[in-house]
């Protein structure tokens, strides 16, 4: 079967994150970037209806799906770009942003899964797969001749290479054999082809091997990109509630000395949950936890925070019903009422811990003698009492 939609390859993007990039780029790139998404898309429907009348239709499907995935992150993230172009109507704002629509990490959110990688990443991501596909469904590309895909191939070796230098010590050295065995196979593809060969039976295999290994890479380093992230945002998230902890356990402390009756709330701390774990399961487990911790330390500020503010509120209510009682007219018995009501009052407030209990009652009592004087009292110049 002839697949009849030429295969696509993404164009190379301009300039870098965060940098302005030139118009006249911007527009050559802009351009090259749409034909490669709606060739690609053309290209993935025709593999798709490949693949559900190929014998092997459900071990197709995953990348299919996978494919699908990543092309619409790439033409939702094309779509802001033309939105942020605007015709051309661009300043170095507008570039600056368009860079980071470029080198900024969009979401291939699929049935496969989340992966965060740039707009770049993702259409040589969407040309590893769409080969791996036509490479598993025997199909050739209708107007690519021999020449055309072992220079493909050469090319895709060569991006291979840049990746593997950002692959960690662990898996370096066999990413570097990898290379190095496809790098040879295109090599004397290309030799053989040179002298005359026949090498259409070897060049599926070899871009399918290319590809899957370019895809591998790809995938991997994203997927460590985002697990770092992980980890540092859990430092960073463990930093900052150990010197909440700190705090909300000092605010305890002083609660628990000033007023009575306190709170008994455990205030949790975040040094028994251990160091930070590096492994995906494990640091899923340790940012849940985190997350718990920060709840319950908020509780806890919230409870121990609002017991002293209660004293504080009840000692500025005593001594704002003494002013009201100073500025009105009132009987000697009830003066020396409302004063021994307000030494008392102050006794408790004096006295650590201040009974929380004691002091709101000896204010209602202050309150409520004071409104009930002052309305039976005719010198008052009220009828009736209220209460503040």
């Amino acid at each position: 079967m002839t697949v009849r939609t030429p295969t696509a390859v993404a164009p190379a993007p301009p300039g870098r994150i965060g940098s302005s990039i030139p118009a006249k780029d911007l527009l050559t790139f802009l351009d090259a970037l749409g034909t490669w998404r709606d060739r690609r898309r053309a290209e993935l429907d025709e593999l798709d209806q490949a693949a559900l009348q190929a014998e092997d239709a459900d071990s197709l499907s995953g990348d299919v799906v996978l494919a699908m995935a990543v092309w619409k992150a790439a033409s939702d993230r094309y779509e802001l770009i033309l939105v942020t172009w605007d015709s051309g109507r661009v300043g170095a704002t507008e570039t600056e942003r368009i860079s980071t629509l470029i080198w900024g990490g969009l979401d291939t959110g699929g049935a496969s899964g989340s992966l965060a990688v740039s707009l770049p990443e993702a259409c040589t991501l969407s040309d590893a797969l769409a080969a791996t596909l036509r490479a598993r469904l025997a199909l050739e590309p209708g107007d690519a001749d021999l020449a055309a895909r072992l220079r493909q191939l050469r090319a895709q070796v060569e991006r291979i290479s840049d990746l593997v230098k950002n692959e960690p010590a662990i898996s370096r050295n066999a990413a570097i054999a990898n290379h190095h065995d496809l790098d040879r196979r295109v090599t004397d593809l290309t030799d053989r082809a040179k002298r005359g060969a026949d090498v259409g039976g070897l060049i599926g295999s070899l871009e399918m091997d290319a590809a899957r290994t370019e895809r591998d890479l790809i995938v991997g380093g994203a997927t460590r990109r985002e697990r770092a992230a992980d980890v540092a945002r859990a430092r960073a998230v463990r930093t900052e509630l150990e010197a909440q902890g700190a705090a909300v356990r000092a605010l305890a402390d002083r609660c628990v000395a000033a007023v009575t009756p306190a709170p008994r709330l455990g205030v949790p701390d975040v040094t028994a949950l251990g160091p930070v774990p590096n492994t995906a399961a494990e640091l899923d487990r340790y940012l849940s936890r985190l997350d718990a911790v920060r709840r319950a330390l908020g509780q806890a500020q919230t409870a121990y925070g609002a017991a002293l503010e209660r004293r504080d509120e009840l000692a500025a209510r005593l001594d704002a019903y003494q002013v009201k009682a100073g500025s009105l007219a009132r009987t000697s018995g009830t003066t020396e009422d409302l004063a021994e009501l307000y030494r008392r009052g102050h006794d408790v407030i004096d006295t650590e811990p201040v009974n929380l209990v004691r002091l709101g009652a000896l204010v209602a009592a202050y309150q409520t003698y004071l409104d009930t004087s002052l309305a039976a009292d005719p010198h008052s110049g009220r009828a009736t009492g209220g209460t503040t």
